[in-house]
């Protein structure tokens, strides 16, 4: 690559808690959001325009040379998934009360995917010293391999669980009358994209090291990220992802 392109290269490092938000719990309720996380790591890749490896000199003085960098990722994130509200309280003693508190999951992905960063100050400017910020946004596409998971503890008065999920007996009865004939739960592996989107930025620690904070929205184009789909009007939206990482990135040359 360096002999074709001679641009530079960085690597680096990424951890983090996540919130999955997906059809567990009650959408937009912050409980529901703060109970379902988990965490994500990643390594990532940049190809940095401003700066030419072959010559150790600064590109051409353009605007897009100094202001983006496209980013390769693969990350894996994992966050054990349950139901938090209203419909969960302790003060509810119903049938289907209990199949939801009884009912819990699991959301396993790997991603690989690129972004493009846009740092609106100068690229060049913050790489000439140290101690200097870089903020950025970015916009990418994800392919992610997904594993979810899901279990339940549910048992009637009297009866032993046979902690069977694919038993309708056993979950939350409403599912099942909105289901449209589609049972919705499904734990098998599935492959789909996913927009990334995110705002972060930069710290120059030293001249070939950096820190990084990352926010990230990661929207899937598929609502079985979680192993969930049920149809009630809840479920208006695919499964969304919130990662926020801090990463350590080093300058190869």
């Amino acid at each position: 690559m360096q002999a074709q392109f001679g641009f530079s290269h960085e690597v680096g490092i990424i951890a983090g808690p996540t919130q999955f938000r997906s059809d567990f719990g009650q959408r937009y309720n912050e409980e529901n959001n703060i109970g379902n996380t988990g965490y994500g790591i990643g390594l990532i890749h940049y190809i940095n325009f401003s700066y030419r490896a072959d010559c150790n000199c600064y590109t051409a003085d353009n605007y897009f040379n100094d202001h983006f960098k496209l980013r390769s990722e693969i990350s894996y994130n994992k966050t054990q998934l349950n139901h938090f509200g209203e419909w969960v309280n302790p003060s509810r003693t119903g049938i289907d009360a209990r199949r939801l508190r009884a009912h819990s999951g699991e959301a396993e992905n790997f991603d690989v995917g690129m972004q493009l960063e846009y740092f609106p100050l100068s690229i060049r400017a913050f790489s000439s010293h140290t101690g200097g910020w870089a903020p950025f946004v970015s916009l990418g596409a994800h392919y992610t391999l997904a594993n979810p998971k899901q279990y339940t503890t549910f048992a009637r008065s009297g009866t032993i669980s046979d902690e069977n999920v694919f038993n309708p007996d056993n979950i939350y009865a409403p599912w099942i009358a909105a289901s449209g004939g589609e049972y919705p739960i499904n734990t098998d592996p599935i492959n789909t994209w996913s927009v990334v989107t995110s705002i972060g930025t930069r710290y120059k620690l030293t001249i070939l090291s950096d820190l990084m904070i990352d926010l990230r929205f990661q929207y899937y184009f598929s609502d079985w990220i979680d192993g969930l789909n049920h149809k009630l009007p809840s479920n208006k939206m695919n499964d969304v992802l919130v990662w926020l990482n801090v990463g350590y990135i080093y300058y190869l040359d």
